[in-house]
């Protein structure tokens, strides 16, 4: 790649997953066609993952991706702190999910697993539900202290449920979920999900649901044992204050930091004191994304990535818009 292509406001190709559990509203609600798919569960908007790498889709870096881009453009592009630790890995994952059924219980291991069992990152995540049928639940947590015997006694008498903690959600719900909490995201929810660069997930339960030829999805029980944190706590849902026309944080942990935009107007968001890129997620309306005369538009269900050499961001809109706003710590 020249050097003389220059860095702007970056747009990557969808990566369309198909789930046994996935269905429409990625078509029907984000206006993206994923045929010849019979349906999707998960959009993968910006992915370093081996295997599922983003290819830039817009401007004259289209066609290059996400690690040949960090491999030329280094700390301009992530920031010199994000370089150093990651090298040409990027460290995050920007998904739309869609389950028009229950996902299957399950749990991520932390780095230090991770990184032993897969030479991977661990995977902790966030999800922002931004459309939920009436009576959607997900699954967060335990509802009570346990331990390893008590949740395998569960476990293997088909009790596990009795032991989890489940939530009722709405639109503008928000979840953190750190490697180790046991979840589920549950039918009739679309949410984006932001996470740690990873793939890894133990199966613990699947409904004893069979694929199209009668075939039971691999569990992952052995695995799960040192993976899971036993533990009960009080807040599994993010609490944050419902603002208009104000940057609203809504997840600070050691791996991102997210905020919540919600804007009528136009804003500047400055970040000069931010050693890091800057991804912007929408889950409503549309926008248009400056920087020093670049420009990218931005819809419901599109996410961009601001590269670090350009710490002040320029947002335009007419209809007004909601966007995620992530970077690292």
């Amino acid at each position: 790649m020249s050097q003389k292509n220059y860095l702007y406001p970056l747009k990557f190709d969808t990566i369309f997953k198909e789930k046994i559990w996935g269905g429409t509203k990625i078509k029907d609600v984000l206006q993206k066609d994923f045929s010849p798919l019979k349906n999707c569960g998960e959009t993968w908007e910006i992915s370093g993952v081996p295997g599922n790498l983003s290819v830039v889709s817009e401007g004259n870096l289209k066609g290059n991706t996400l690690p040949d881009l960090i491999d030329t453009y280094k700390e301009e592009l992530v920031g010199s702190k994000v370089y150093e630790q990651y090298g040409n890995e990027f460290p995050l994952l920007v998904k739309f999910i869609d389950a028009a059924q229950d996902l299957s219980i399950q749990v991520h291991p932390d780095d230090k697993l991770a990184k032993a069992r897969h030479n991977s990152l661990g995977k902790s995540e966030m999800w922002y539900v931004f459309q939920a049928d009436k009576g959607a639940k997900l699954i967060s947590g335990f509802n009570k202290n346990t331990n390893q015997e008590e949740y395998l006694e569960h476990l293997n008498s088909g009790r596990l449920t009795e032991i989890l903690n489940e939530e009722e959600v709405e639109a503008g719900d928000c979840f953190y979920l750190p490697a180790g909490r046991v979840h589920t995201i549950g039918k009739g929810l679309l949410l984006a999900e932001i996470q740690q660069s990873s793939d890894v997930t133990y199966r613990i339960y699947d409904f004893d649901r069979v694929d199209d030829e009668g075939n039971k999805r691999e569990l992952h029980t052995e695995e799960a044992l040192d993976a899971l944190d036993y533990k009960y706590y009080s807040d599994y849902k993010t609490p944050y204050q419902k603002s208009v026309n104000e940057a609203v944080p809504l997840v600070e942990s050691q791996y991102f930091q997210t905020n919540l935009l919600d804007f009528s107007t136009g804003i500047i968001r400055e970040h000069y004191e931010r050693d890091s890129f800057v991804i912007y997620t929408c889950v409503a309306g549309e926008a248009e994304i400056s920087t020093q005369g670049h420009n990218a538009k931005i819809c419901m269900g599109n996410a961009v990535l601001v590269p670090k050499k350009f710490p002040e961001v320029h947002i335009r809109t007419k209809s007004g818009f909601k966007m995620l706003e992530t970077f690292m710590p």
